[in-house]
């Protein structure tokens, strides 16, 4: 065999082909930080509105991420900040909701 496979270790973290993707690597980070906020917010009964716009902000921005994205790594993170940011938004929604004792 003439040629032998080797990963690939130069370039950007996130960039696999050795190009930059700079959107997609700001909605990856924004993702992430959306999500990581929103499951943590989650967490307590009284940051309902918090967590549930969080999240949900997470899982647009997330989908659509998912929707430019160019490499593996780039979805493998957007993954973990979409479930972050729905688990957040779920327990969001279950402690009450977006606008919970806002509008009645």
């Amino acid at each position: 065999m003439a040629q032998t496979l080797r990963p690939n270790i130069s370039g950007s973290l996130l960039a696999t082909d050795n190009k930059p993707h700079p959107v997609q690597d700001t909605l990856l980070a924004v993702t992430l930080v959306l999500g990581a906020v929103s499951f943590i917010a989650g967490m307590f009964h009284h940051l309902h509105l918090l967590s549930s716009w969080t999240g949900l902000v997470g899982i647009l921005t997330g989908a659509y991420g998912q929707f430019i994205s160019e490499t593996t790594r780039e979805r493998f993170g957007l993954i973990v900040g979409l479930g972050a940011a729905a688990v957040g938004f779920f327990l969001g929604m279950a402690h009450g909701g977006l606008f919970g004792g806002l509008l009645g």
